[in-house]
């Protein structure tokens, strides 16, 4: 089946976070329902990470089937969802796993939630390393332990870990925690298998836990290898928990599944006596592991037409930008559909780049600071839409910036 990415939908009635509120430029602890679908003056929102494209026919399909059954009673896990997780692994990443070893939980921000609640005690430290998805923060400093940064290296148009730095991190005794982002979000690095052995190896020698974030592992441009972290060596694979979905690959987070894999028994019953002490039972969502099954099975043609796309999205706006804002700086990413834009150029602080992409081109990114400090100067762009909104919204960059 040949998908048309072209084509825009409209969200209204929907209920769409992305579509359906907007942060108030002047105010950022403010946010503000909207409506404002239509016209050319609307807000295009191009922040938080969902696509505007329809899921896989065959995932959208055996959802209506099962909607119309008209059952929507409590639903389990079944052998065949879990075999089609294990076959996922093996087929796209080379990876083989037990189906024992698959936790479910309902998205991967609330694993990491769980993670850090059951493996950190109040006070301790949890190395992360920023600019990086924030909401590890909020997990990190709701459980009582805190956020320890190895930040990253920005060298040219390429991000890179320091590895002096990182092991001085986790060799302090209150370190106990490593949450890994790969692919990264929001810099875009695609680790590569050599550093990731060299930070896994560090972890392994000062006692350190490691949390890999996978993601976006699916979301792998052209000539570029994702290495799942467990995969590396038995060693590193009994030090760690994966934490992996659907949601990203085929734009399902509103169904809320997610595939928490851990080789080690223990770690894995740890986290499962955590769960049930926060009422998280055996129950899932009919929908979410229908989905995630369906995907895996039928949805790997979409996933192949869908990454074209987006990579002729990202090449687009790399000539635009070049081209017209060249005070602004393309962090050209490895992986994911998140753009990191180094705004440093136009010479402006946080607040006043804020409010020249919100309030005066109407487009709305995730600022770089919610990322950490080293964020600063920074936007993050979705380009996971039709072309036509992309252009619009470089367009509208551009009179922003020159006018």
């Amino acid at each position: 089946m040949q998908y048309d990415f072209d084509r825009e939908i409209n969200r209204k009635d929907t209920q769409s976070a992305k579509w359906g509120v907007i942060q108030d430029p002047g105010n950022p602890s403010r946010w503000h329902a909207t409506d404002d679908y239509y016209g050319e003056d609307r807000v295009l929102p191009l922040w938080v990470a969902d696509m505007d494209f329809p899921a896989p026919q065959p995932v959208v399909d055996a959802l209506v089937r099962r909607a119309q059954h008209g059952i929507y009673g409590y639903t389990i896990r079944t052998a065949a969802h879990d075999r089609a997780v294990v076959d996922w692994m093996k087929r796209r990443h080379g990876w083989a796993i037990e189906p024992g070893w698959i936790v479910s939980t309902p998205g991967v921000v609330p694993a990491v939630n769980f993670l850090v609640r059951s493996f950190t005690q109040p006070g301790e430290k949890v190395l992360v390393q920023q600019p990086v998805y924030y909401p590890f923060f909020n997990a990190i400093e709701n459980n009582g332990a805190e956020i320890l940064s190895s930040s990253l290296i920005l060298d040219r148009d390429r991000y890179e870990m320091d590895f002096d730095d990182f092991e001085n991190k986790a060799a302090d005794p209150a370190t106990t925690l490593y949450i890994l982002c790969s692919p990264h979000n929001p810099v875009g690095r695609v680790w590569t298998r050599e550093e990731l052995i060299r930070v896994g190896e560090i972890c392994l020698k000062h006692r350190v836990l490691v949390v890999a974030d996978e993601i976006h592992a699916d979301l792998i441009y052209r000539g570029v290898t994702f290495t799942p972290f467990a995969a590396i060596s038995e060693a590193m694979a009994h030090n760690t928990v994966v934490c992996t979905a659907p949601s990203k690959t085929f734009n399902l987070a509103g169904l809320h599944t997610s595939n928490i894999i851990i080789p080690n028994d223990r770690l894995r019953h740890r986290l499962q006596q955590t769960l049930n002490s926060c009422g998280m039972g055996k129950w899932a969502s009919p929908f979410g592991v229908l989905a995630c099954e369906t995907a895996y099975r039928e949805g790997e043609p979409w996933l192949e037409q869908v990454m074209a796309y987006i990579e002729g999205n990202l090449d687009y706006l790399q000539g635009f930008i070049d081209e017209h804002v060249p005070d602004i700086r393309v962090i050209r990413p490895e992986g994911t559909y998140l753009v990191w834009l180094d705004c440093r150029g136009l010479g402006l602080d946080k607040w006043a780049l804020k409010h020249l992409m919100l309030g005066k081109a109407r487009v709305f990114m995730d600022e770089g600071f919610i990322f950490g400090p080293e964020g600063d100067g920074f936007e993050r762009i979705n380009i996971a839409c039709p072309r036509s909104i992309l252009q619009d919204a470089l367009a509208r960059i551009r009179r922003a910036v020159t006018g």
